[in-house]
């Protein structure tokens, strides 16, 4: 595995043992509602993701197998998302997660995160090759079945309520909202989907920038006031690890564009 970029933050808020690991989980995972790994092996893989240190933990979590799986799906698309340099190298990255979860989501189809990671790294993927390119090879179905089937199973997934707005919004924006309901995309469901997963999780900074992006997106230039509002919310959060401050720190980007 080459050398994947650094975190580029001072990560010493972000380092947990095991103790604090368990006592903050339920804060830590608001997003995703992975339980608590009762493997310490699988523990530590998210003690390396918590702090930054996504390849590690990819490795860590890959060693570990059964649940660690999640861990280092979650920490490779973090990576590739936020901090891969090439374009070429992250999608290879996502496609790797998209068929290691999709592997998972087989063997444990109870699992609610291997079906939202493999959405998520699908999702990612599509914007990078574009949403419309994405929508011609039939991944809008695949990204939306997986995202349902992760809400049916955790109802309480704010991430997958996150991921499944931007996925009626990016459709919507991309091919109009004739075209788009053909891809079973619609303007208010996407909108619900934000409002919910910012219930479920309000100290989210990603859930605010996304339903951000998705209300210019659905609702256009009328909306941006409250657009900026939800942006400078977000670059308020205080972050609890690693992917939070990168959210928050694209929060702070956006604002100053």
């Amino acid at each position: 595995m080459a050398k994947w970029t650094a975190f580029p933050y001072d990560n010493a808020d972000y380092v947990y043992d095991a103790a604090a690991l368990k006592k903050n989980w339920a804060r830590l995972h608001a997003g995703d509602a992975e339980p608590l790994p009762k493997d310490d092996k699988v523990l530590a893989a998210w003690a390396l993701y918590h702090a930054g240190e996504f390849q590690k933990a990819t490795e860590a979590g890959l060693k570990a197998g059964g649940a660690g799986i999640t861990a280092a799906n979650k920490a490779q698309a973090i990576y590739a998302n936020y901090l891969e340099k090439s374009e070429k190298t992250k999608l290879a990255l996502f496609m790797e997660v998209a068929e290691r979860a999709e592997a998972q989501a087989a063997e444990e189809p109870k699992n609610a995160n291997a079906h939202y990671l493999m959405a998520y790294a699908l999702g990612r993927y599509s914007q990078g090759i574009s949403v419309t390119k994405a929508l011609a090879q039939g991944l809008g179905g695949k990204v939306k079945n997986a995202l349902e089937t992760a809400i049916k199973l955790q109802p309480k997934h704010a991430d997958a309520h996150i991921a499944l707005g931007a996925f009626h919004a990016e459709v919507i924006d991309k091919v109009g909202s004739l075209l788009g309901r053909t891809q079973g995309a619609s303007k208010d469901t996407g909108l619900a989907m934000y409002k919910q997963a910012l219930k479920l999780n309000p100290a989210s900074a990603i859930a605010k920038v996304e339903y951000a992006n998705g209300l210019v997106m659905l609702e256009g230039e009328k909306k941006m006031k409250e657009a900026e509002k939800l942006y400078a919310e977000a670059a308020e959060c205080e972050p609890m690890d690693a992917m939070e401050r990168l959210d928050v720190e694209m929060a702070k980007a956006e604002l100053e564009d």
